[in-house]
């Protein structure tokens, strides 16, 4: 099972930027007020569950308690802003990214494989 971070700071969301230089890092972004977030959440947790922490980092963010940090993300990475929103991040650029539904279990560890 893979350790799961919350981004919390500006200085947080840096650092796992920075990581991505040496690990890819899967980052979800969750609204703690939304219904399609809750089941994107469920999914992302129990590809977490299952994940082997050699291949990536997990990290999440609630998009509506630290938006400056939501913000950032999708500035730093040029990718528009969705919630929920999967984004794994290689070398300080996104190599996969979805949205809403297709946040599942199978969608998460088959990018993760890549």
């Amino acid at each position: 099972m893979a350790a799961l971070h919350e981004l919390t700071t500006i200085e947080d969301w840096q650092h796992t930027l920075e990581q991505s230089n040496e690990q890819a890092v899967l980052v979800m972004k969750h609204s703690t007020t939304c219904p399609k977030s809750a089941d994107a959440w469920e999914e992302f947790q129990a590809a977490v569950k299952e994940a082997d922490e050699k291949k990536a980092a997990f990290v999440f963010v609630k998009v509506i308690e630290s938006r400056p940090i939501s913000q950032q993300i999708a500035e730093d990475i040029g990718v528009k802003h969705e919630s929920p929103q999967a984004l794994l991040i290689k070398n300080k650029k996104v190599s996969w990214d979805t949205s809403h539904m297709n946040i599942t279990k199978q969608a998460i560890q088959d990018a993760v494989r890549a």
